[in-house]
């Protein structure tokens, strides 16, 4: 995919979703956060299940701590990994008092320290929350990115870094949730549906069937 490829990939994209925004529900930087390292091996809406229940009861770092590891266990419980979780989000929510006043940094570094936060949760606050222009590559990302051809690499960190290379500057702020809905509900791993999607004449997968159908 070239250049000009890559702004209509996007500049399609977003004709047909204007403001993308992450399905996970919160109202504070804090419940992102939380709900961030919970989604880990998890889905949004399992996510969304548990913390709809969470946060009506606590959804501060000092009210999560009161819950202890076992209360917190109650409410996510239905999560994956839900115990090394329980235990994640208790550290993180002391170490966010003891460090930064309960507030959740505006820093990589800060926010990488935290107990259960890595560098794609991280991307996720700094992108969603404080708006800047990182990409956050999941494996929805990582599918999409390599089979479309729009930033091909090995690991995670290789198409993260070739996206943040090739990806319009206009579109970086959006750009990680445009792909990752588009990886959910479009681009899926094992029955892609090209018949609906509205980028596939600029996939690199979809034009090589193409023309292994036209030579057959």
């Amino acid at each position: 995919m070239n250049q000009a490829q890559r702004h209509e990939f996007f500049a399609t994209l977003r004709a047909t979703n204007p403001e993308p925004t992450t399905e996970l529900n919160y109202t504070s930087t804090f419940e992102l956060l939380i709900a961030v390292i919970l989604s880990a091996q998890a889905t949004d809406v399992g996510v969304n299940k548990a913390t709809d229940i969470l946060y009506p009861v606590a959804n501060t770092p000092q009210s999560i701590i009161d819950l202890g590891v076992d209360g917190l266990k109650h409410y996510i419980k239905t999560i994956g990994l839900f115990n090394s979780k329980a235990e994640n989000v208790i550290k993180t929510c002391r170490q966010l008092l003891e460090l930064h006043k309960g507030e959740v940094p505006d820093d990589r570094d800060a926010l990488e320290a935290l107990p259960g936060v890595g560098r794609k949760t991280a991307n996720v606050i700094l992108n969603t929350v404080f708006k800047h222009p990182v990409i956050a590559v999941d494996t929805h990302l990582f599918r999409l990115s390599n089979r479309t051809g729009l930033a091909k690499g090995k690991t995670v960190r290789d198409v993260e870094d070739r996206l943040m290379k090739v990806v319009p500057t206009e579109f970086k702020i959006d750009a990680h949730h445009w792909l990752i809905l588009h990886g959910r509900y479009v681009c899926i791993a094992r029955k892609p549906q090209c018949d609906r999607c509205v980028v596939s004449h600029l996939c690199d997968d979809f034009r090589r069937q193409q023309k292994k159908l036209n030579k057959a």
